[in-house]
């Protein structure tokens, strides 16, 4: 009995999806990296899951976890076929603990539905990625995501405190962080190449009394850039502190409407949360440090609506680059919030040399920056030269102190480029790791790592690169 046969005997044929119309929807995510699974099961609980995975090991299939396939590096892209686990109708808030404020949730959860679900109780999950109206929650453990928050409240692996997965044999586990090793730290952030996870436990926020968004023009992205170091070094702790360039603002404003200032250089959003005494000294403040860096002028927002509307413009930005062209490639990397004047000098500068429009967006408060590649696919010079371009990028970013990636992932676009990070025995000693819990690497095969990273045999990041975006990295 080959493994379909097995899965469907295992979960029912209407968790088991094997028709080659059904099998390309789940053949890609965002990256756009198209491959087609073995087939697709839809488990409803962590004991199906342990049933699809002692089906695929046994049988030499490949695991491929997915939530909502929203992810930027292939990470949910079955590149070597086999099996791809669903978690759509694994989607609910298991349990809330409003006292201790927890919450266990399925992985299949959108990020969004669990503030929604909290906020009876005065509550709110951080972690806050930009596709948080559709992306899961698993996803967003899986690449440990943040977003604008980030800064202030951090990432997901600040907010999980334990996670029931399933083992390579086909065991339910748990790890938590209280007893013997932090094996919550290791499954967060690794892609779905450990194990796969059924149930996340995460830590909540309490509601603050009073927040106040404000929007700062400047004359360009240089300038607001030092504003954000100069506010940091002043001791000041805003909840967010973003940054959009003209071509971005422009392309905003034109969807949205929300009031940004079209003819600045660049605008810097500010959050400030807490009492209110401290979000109205915050302000105070931070406009005052923003205008002796040269801000043109400072606006706060008059109500939660117009507050709304600008964060739905901030996290909209991405798709409102449909006005100008066809397709465009978003990079993902970091450096030192004081070193971001420098590196967006050097992503445009890169930009020219390849003669590609490119547009910053990105979370300035912790030096995550996401140039965006502007191109048509059509044309194969502007294809070469977003390749060229996006390693340029993360080379000149690691030469600044920064790495590859800050909250999008490795997946399968990256992997060639993370020997820009380590080098071989580094590279080697992650993949031991992976082999005690995966040894015959059967979780999310092909992603993070170079192929021949335990060997040692890393293809050159130039080539990597280029060999990932040949394939279809682009939206």
């Amino acid at each position: 009995m080959d493994a379909r046969a097995r899965l469907v005997e295992a979960l029912g044929p209407g968790a088991v999806l094997t028709a080659p119309e059904d099998l390309s929807v789940y053949a890609y995510d965002a990256y756009s990296q198209e491959r087609l699974p073995l087939a697709v099961a839809l488990p409803e609980n962590a004991g199906q899951v342990a049933a699809i995975v002692r089906v695929a090991y046994e049988c030499g299939e490949p695991i491929v976890p997915r939530g909502a396939g929203t992810g930027l590096c292939g990470g949910a892209v079955p590149v070597e076929g086999g099996i791809v686990i669903s978690f759509a109708r694994m989607n609910r808030v298991l349990s809330i603990d409003a006292r201790n404020r927890r919450a266990r949730v399925q992985p299949g959860l959108i990020n969004l539905e669990l503030s929604k679900a909290v906020a009876p109780h005065g509550l709110f999950f951080g972690p806050d990625p930009s596709s948080q109206k559709i992306s899961t929650l698993g996803g967003n453990t899986g690449t440990n995501a943040g977003g604008p928050h980030a800064f202030a409240y951090g990432s997901m692996t600040n907010h999980v405190v334990g996670v029931e997965y399933v083992d390579a044999s086909g065991h339910i586990a748990y790890a938590g962080l209280d007893d013997g090793y932090d094996l919550t730290g290791v499954l967060v952030g690794s892609e779905g190449t450990l194990g796969v996870i059924t149930a996340i436990d995460v830590r909540l926020l309490r509601v603050p009394r009073a927040v106040r968004v404000c929007v700062a023009a400047f004359g360009d992205v240089e300038a607001a850039s030092a504003a954000v170091s100069a506010i940091v070094a002043a001791g000041i702790m805003p909840t967010a502190l973003e940054i959009m360039d003209r071509l971005i603002v422009q392309a905003v404003e034109a969807h949205y409407h929300a009031g940004f200032p079209t003819d600045a250089g660049a605008v810097l959003l500010v959050e400030i949360a807490g009492q209110p005494d401290d979000a109205e000294n915050g302000e105070r403040a931070i406009a005052a440090i923003a205008r002796e860096c040269g801000a043109l002028s400072w606006r706060a927002a008059a109500d939660a609506a117009e507050r709304e509307a600008l964060w739905a413009s901030r996290k909209g930005a991405a798709g409102a680059l449909g006005r100008i062209a066809p397709n465009y490639y978003i990079q993902d990397a970091t450096v030192p919030r004081t070193r971001l004047p420098q590196a967006l000098h050097e992503v445009d500068a890169i930009a020219r040399d390849h003669a590609l429009p490119v547009g910053n967006v990105f979370h300035a408060g912790d030096g995550n920056l996401h140039p965006l590649l502007i191109f048509d696919r059509r044309e194969r010079r502007q294809v070469e030269a977003v390749a060229a371009a996006g390693t340029a990028i993360l080379e000149a970013c690691i030469a600044l102190g920064g790495t590859i990636s800050g909250e999008h992932g490795i997946g399968f676009e990256k992997r060639g480029t993370l020997s820009l990070v380590f080098d071989a025995e580094d590279l080697a000693a992650m993949a031991r790791l992976r082999d005690v819990f995966d040894p015959k690497r059967l979780f999310n095969p092909e992603k993070i790592f170079p192929s021949g990273a335990v060997c040692g045999e890393v293809r050159s990041p130039a080539a990597a690169q280029a060999a990932a975006l040949g394939g279809g990295a682009w939206l």
